[in-house]
């Protein structure tokens, strides 16, 4: 068995390690919480994330980073985006320079506008054929529940694709290979942003022409930007561009959708954050997003004005109205 450590015992982290289990693997998860980490050992259960799921015996969990990766052939990295440079730094000495490491995050860091894989690079010294990504239509609970999925492993080198391929193929999986690592991310980062915007039509009582009309203006937005980072277009309407983005704006189980129609029923940023432990990196990823366009010349209204809301500068209402109020245009433009 293929010995693979996964950092991060939240909901995503969870169900990825019933994937990679399923898929004859020996998985150890990290925790932040030692106890998680003992409910996951002694009763086989996620209890805090994923109630009701039963983990098989090849799933163990630790607080010890060293331990959980001792002979670990993978690393898969799924904290929120936003912790990853802090956590990589207090992990980095336990990481050998063979271990491939696997994104999950879907976020783009403050500040330094770098894509998960960026940072990844940055903090560890690895090159680009030791590090991938996983993205795509990825709703934790129905993965969990071995629902027929499908995803995409993205690295740039084919080869390590290929064997991670198989690290991750099951019965209800498929993954599908791509060399194309930026448009994976970009599509995966940005899709929660226009998720949030759906969220908010839907909390406003807005109906299927209004949410159709905002997921399709955000594929048009995120390509606009993934191309001119240099992105495959074809990327963006696969699996991890319209796949992930059909999944995060239709589904009630959508952090990011959730989150929106929160703001679209009136309260805030802060009291969605107190109400709730699970992370919605469209909030966290907004204003690092639109920095990114910003900085590349690109128009990004959706991103502006989602980033205005979440920073309690816009109401929902509003944005809606300053959205079918902006010039019109061409819509190749």
């Amino acid at each position: 068995m293929t010995k693979v450590a996964v950092f991060g015992a939240g909901s995503w982290g969870t169900a990825f390690s019933l994937v990679l289990a399923d898929a004859g693997n020996d998985v150890t998860i990290w925790g932040r919480r030692e106890e998680v980490c003992a409910t996951i050992n002694d009763k086989r259960e996620n209890s805090d994330y994923l109630p009701g799921i039963q983990l098989p015996p090849t799933i163990s969990a630790t607080h010890d980073p060293e331990k959980a990766l001792a002979e670990a052939e993978a690393v898969v990295l799924a904290v929120p985006s936003q912790t990853l440079r802090q956590n990589l730094g207090e992990w980095s000495d336990f990481i050998a320079d063979n271990q491939v490491l696997i994104s999950l995050m879907k976020g783009v860091e403050l500040g330094t506008v770098k894509r998960m894989s960026e940072v990844i690079a940055e903090v560890t010294g690895a090159g680009p054929d030791r590090i991938a990504v996983v993205s795509g239509p990825n709703l934790a609970k129905e993965i969990a529940s071995r629902e027929p999925a499908a995803s995409v492993v993205a690295c740039a080198d084919e080869d390590v694709v290929k064997r991670l391929q198989t690290l991750c193929h099951t019965k209800a999986f498929r993954p599908y290979s791509s060399l194309d690592v930026l448009g994976c991310e970009l599509g995966g980062a940005y899709k929660n942003v226009v998720g949030l915007a759906v969220g908010m039509a839907v909390g406003l009582g807005f109906g299927d022409n209004t949410t159709a009309s905002v997921i399709t203006r955000g594929l048009a937005e995120t390509a606009r930007l993934a191309m001119a980072l240099g992105a495959n277009p074809l990327t963006l309407m696969g699996l991890a561009g319209l796949g992930d983005l059909v999944a995060t704006c239709s589904s009630p189980l959508s952090r990011n959708r959730s989150f929106g129609e929160k703001l679209g029923q009136g309260m805030t940023t802060e009291e969605i954050y107190a109400s709730t432990r699970q992370v919605a990196e469209g909030a966290k990823s907004c204003s690092s997003l639109l920095d990114l366009a910003r900085r590349t010349n690109v128009d990004a209204p959706i991103a502006e004005h989602v980033e205005a809301v979440v920073g309690g500068r816009m109401t929902a209402p509003e944005l809606m109205d300053s959205m079918i109020s902006r010039d019109i245009k061409a819509e190749t433009d």
